[in-house]
This record gives C-alpha cells, sequence and structure tokens, in this order.
C-alpha cells in the first residue's frame, strides 16, 4: 500500500508554468505505474498523463501533450508533473494516482488546486 501527497499547485498566468510534485510513502514504490488525473468543477474526472512503472515510459492525454511532462524519480519515492504553457482550461483539481502492478489506480493523493487566470 502506497500513501500519496501533491504539492505545488496554485494561481498562475497563462502562459506560466507550475510543477506539482507527487510524495508517495510506502513499501515498492517503483512497482506503481504513477498518474496525474484532474477535475474541473461540474465536469468528470480526467487522466492527464501516466508513467508506467517498469521502463517509465510516460503517456498523456491529448490535450496535455506537448505542454506537460511527467517524470519520477523511484529514489526520493516521487513522481512529477512539469506543466508549461498553462491555459485557463488547465484549472482544476490535480490528483496523483497509484496502479500497482496494472491492477488499477487505487491509491489516490488528497489533490491540489492549479488555477490558471486568463
Amino acid at each position: 500500500q502506497v500513501q500519496l501527497v501533491e504539492s505545488g499547485g496554485g494561481l498562475v498566468q497563462a502562459g506560466g508554468s507550475l510543477r506539482l510534485s507527487c510524495a508517495a510513502s510506502g513499501r515498492a514504490f517503483s512497482s506503481y505505474t504513477m498518474g496525474w488525473f484532474r477535475q474541473a468543477p461540474g465536469k468528470e474526472r480526467e487522466f492527464v498523463a501516466a508513467i508506467s512503472w517498469r521502463i517509465g515510459s510516460a503517456s498523456y492525454a491529448d490535450s496535455v501533450k506537448g505542454r506537460f511532462t511527467i517524470s519520477r524519480d523511484n529514489t526520493k519515492n516521487t513522481v512529477y508533473l512539469q506543466m508549461n504553457s498553462l491555459k485557463s482550461e488547465d484549472t482544476a483539481a490535480y490528483y496523483c494516482a497509484g496502479n500497482f502492478l496494472g491492477r488499477g489506480y487505487d491509491y489516490w493523493g488528497q489533490g491540489t488546486q492549479v488555477t490558471v487566470s486568463s
């Protein structure tokens, strides 16, 4: 089991950047595929990006491809989401999630708010 705590959210102007962090506690962090999801007010939670546990391959939603970069540091039990060229439509609560050995995203953080002003 893993516990997840996000940080790094805030208010930024359109075109700006933020880096989110997700610190994990618990064992076997390197065996978790880690994902970032977001939920805007009145909308369903949506996938943003993920990085695999085995070889660190990354995948992205089309809406963030080329602007966001997910990375992980297994020595620090931390996953990051670098967000560049932010748009107002990126405004949402961002959640980190853990998927143990491909069994599904069963572990979630409490979320961090990102607000992009236009």
